[in-house]
């Protein structure tokens, strides 16, 4: 099961939207662009994912469903899938981590996680 983990790399690029944003509302949005990197010899099929975040007050939440932005993509060895969506938060700073939920070409399915990653507005940390 570790050498299945371990063939999926997962990396994050995060934005703040300002111009959605609303901080005298407590109104944070972030887009994240998730690229996740299939490194291993078959194919392999993202079926759920289940994300974290953490706001900066330590307030939870988890999201959980299908696949990504409507998608339950297949990814073939040596390449990559990408996509950007969105969350809002409570306070300018927040962390998210989670795992995709992914199944082989042969039915095993395994957990590829993802570490987690900042989300902040601009100026807010030095």
């Amino acid at each position: 099961m570790k050498q299945l983990e371990s063939s999926i790399r997962i990396e994050v690029k995060t934005d703040y939207i300002e111009e959605q944003s609303s901080p005298e509302e407590e109104r944070y949005l972030f887009s994240y662009t998730i690229t996740i990197i299939n490194l291993g010899d078959e194919a392999v099929t993202l079926k759920s994912r289940m994300w974290c975040i953490t706001d900066a007050n330590g307030h939870e939440s988890k999201v959980e469903g299908a696949g990504v932005v409507g998608e339950t993509p297949t990814i073939k060895p040596n390449t990559a899938y990408q996509y950007t969506s969105g969350t809002v938060c409570e306070t300018p700073f927040a962390v998210m981590q989670g795992y995709y939920v992914m199944v082989t070409e042969q039915g095993e399915t395994f957990k590829a996680p993802i570490a987690p990653f900042r989300l902040a507005a601009p100026g807010l940390l030095h």
